[in-house]
Order: structure tokens, then sequence, then C-alpha cells
């Protein structure tokens, strides 16, 4: 009965102790770049489909809970842009008509949870891929631009729909709500490439400098007297072709404008020693 017991006490200690070597290594999380495409979804490109995407790229951190959740911390800056003549004149003569276009740089920081379908263990060749859905909030900053007469400029402060005028301006400072999915693969022991596709809704209907309506005659033509008006005035209605501008719509006020992120991800994870119980 001695050596019975001796021999299941043996067992225990060293199955135990097989058990716990793998998990004495802790996953900590990862720290790596991002760089892909972006696109924009606003005023400007309805009916026109997937056209201009720009560049955008990035850093991120994440601190790992376990092999399925993650939470990140995320840095992007990402390159929008679009125009009305882009559209079909025939489906969209409105927009064609129209004639307005944009460029944006957004600065975007964001926190959002990663949640892994499979177990991911980078190391372990058993569990080294998994798909992965994200969703978070971030705040972005902005400032449209254009050109006029071959000159940059900034139109948030010209205020193109009136709101100079009227003390309205609208916010650089915005919003976000990242929504998407991923895959990722251990490719090495600590490295990790990944794919993700991640589409940010927003509380802003400003990416483009286009919402409303556009401003009555007498508020921007100022005729010279203030050169930001000025400017407003002929970059409000840059239009071929007949179209009426007096508080008549110059964009669709009731969506905000969003933008999606397509990236290549490249991670390092690192790890931690789980020190043995002493006891």
């Amino acid at each position: 009965m001695k050596k019975l017991l001796f021999f299941l006490f043996a067992f225990s200690v060293i199955s135990i102790q097989s058990y716990a070597q793998p998990q004495a290594i802790v996953q900590e999380g990862e720290v790596g770049i991002a760089i892909g495409g972006a696109h924009y979804f606003g005023d400007l490109n309805k009916g026109v489909g997937v056209k201009n995407p720009q560049l955008t790229y990035g850093v991120l951190v994440k601190k790992q809970f376990g092999p399925y959740v993650a939470l990140r911390v995320a840095g992007h800056h990402a390159k929008l842009g679009y125009a009305d003549s882009m559209a079909n004149p025939t489906k969209f003569p409105f927009q064609k008509t129209r004639n307005l276009d944009f460029q944006n740089k957004v600065w975007e920081v964001s926190v959002q949870g990663d949640f892994n379908f499979f177990k991911f263990i980078p190391g372990d060749p058993e569990h080294r891929f998994t798909p992965f859905i994200t969703l978070g909030v971030g705040i972005i900053k902005h400032n449209p631009y254009t050109f006029l007469d071959g000159v940059k400029e900034k139109l948030q402060p010209l205020g193109t729909e009136g709101q100079l005028a009227t003390g309205n301006a609208y916010s650089d400072q915005a919003y976000c709500f990242p929504l998407g999915m991923g895959v990722k693969y251990n490719i090495a022991n600590n490295l990790n490439l990944g794919f993700e596709v991640v589409y940010r809704y927003t509380n802003t209907d400003y990416l483009d400098d286009v919402s409303g309506t556009y401003a009555p005659n007498d508020v921007l033509n100022t005729s010279g007297k203030d050169n930001l008006l000025s400017k407003a005035y002929r970059l409000q209605d840059r239009s071929i072709g007949q179209i009426k501008t007096n508080e008549d719509q110059r964009g669709f006020s009731q969506q905000r404008d969003q933008y999606l992120l397509a990236q290549v991800t490249l991670t390092f994870s690192f790890s931690s020693y789980k020190c043995a119980d002493p006891r």
C-alpha cells in the first residue's frame, strides 16, 4: 500500500510539472506596425464605388488576456479623398454637375477589443492561426482641403456652407467606432503576420466638407470685402452648368461620413515567465 501511494504521489507530481511547464510562458501581448489602403464613404462618392483608395499606416500595441481576447491601442494616419467628377453622369447627373472635391488627412487614436475565433499561441505549431473580430471606439482629427487657383485651401476655417458667417463652424475632431474582422498567422516564434478590414463609423458629416445646403447668396457673396468669405463663396459652388445654390441641397446631412482601413499588420509577440510556486 505504501509503495502504491508513493507511486501515485510521484505520478501526480510528474503530471503536474509536465502540465505546468508550457503554462510557465505567459503571452503578454503584441506590438507592431500596419500599412494598407484607406477608403472614404460619404456625400461625394454615392454611386461611384471603390475608385480612389489612399495610403494608411499606423502602430498598435495589444495586451493579451489569454489566447482568445486582447485589448488593442492603435494610432493611424489615413489620407482620404474623392471628387464628383468620378461620378457616372448618366446615373448621377447632380454629382457630376455639382463638381466638388476634397482631400483629407485623418489622424486617429483608438481602443479596441480583439476576439479570436481559435486559440492563438505564438510559437505553438498547433495554435498559430486564427480569424478574429475587432470593435472599439476612437477619436480622430481631420481637416479637409482642396485647391483653388493651384493653391491649397483648408475648408473647415472657410465655412463653405455659411458656418463662418453664422458662427456654427464644425469641429475638426470627431469620434469613430471601428468594427471589422481579420486573420493572423504566427510565421515565426514571436513574429505574426495579419490582414484586417475595419470599417470606421463616425459622428461627423464633414470629412468631405459637404453636409447640408448651399449658403444664402448674400451670406458669402461679399464682393471681396472679406477674403475668407470670398474664398468660401468661390469654393461652395464649383458647379459645371446650371445648379441652384441659394439654400438648396448641397449634401445629405442625415448620413454621417465613414471610412474603411484595409491593412497588413506585422507584430512581435512578447511574453513573460510565470515563476513556479515554491510551496
